[in-house]
């Protein structure tokens, strides 16, 4: 197994990492709406923050050695169902290979954020 690593996602606050591979998979930690260069998560606006998880989980997977069009897997948690919609179009843009997806609204999600996405992908 080997830990992955980089600036241009949040550090992990926490005692886990960004993301790990073995053999031939790459595992992403869950990526919430923080800006990597701030350390603050974004405007607290669904679509916004929709898209800088998921800008998140894509510098972990570059730097695993992967890509969006790799991932077999995606599970993202939204704290409000309501925002299913709005958080779609956004995850549409990026996840185009149309990966197994599940998606399930959760009580709280850290620092009060909306959204939370993690992926499972090829190398």
């Amino acid at each position: 197994m080997e830990i992955i690593s980089t600036e241009k996602a949040p550090a992990a606050i926490g005692p886990y990492s960004q993301g790990m591979k073995t053999n031939e998979l790459l595992f992403t930690s869950g990526q919430i709406p923080i800006d990597p260069v701030t350390g603050q998560v974004v405007e607290a606006e669904i679509t916004a923050q929709a898209k800088q998880s998921i800008e998140n989980v894509g510098a972990v997977l570059a730097a695993g050695g992967s890509s969006f069009e790799k991932v077999i897997k995606t599970t993202c948690f939204l704290a409000d169902m309501k925002d299913f919609a709005a958080f779609n179009e956004v995850y549409a843009k990026y996840f185009t290979t149309n990966p197994a997806r599940s998606c399930v609204a959760v009580k709280t999600l850290p620092k009060g954020v909306l959204c939370e996405v993690e992926v499972i992908a090829e190398r």
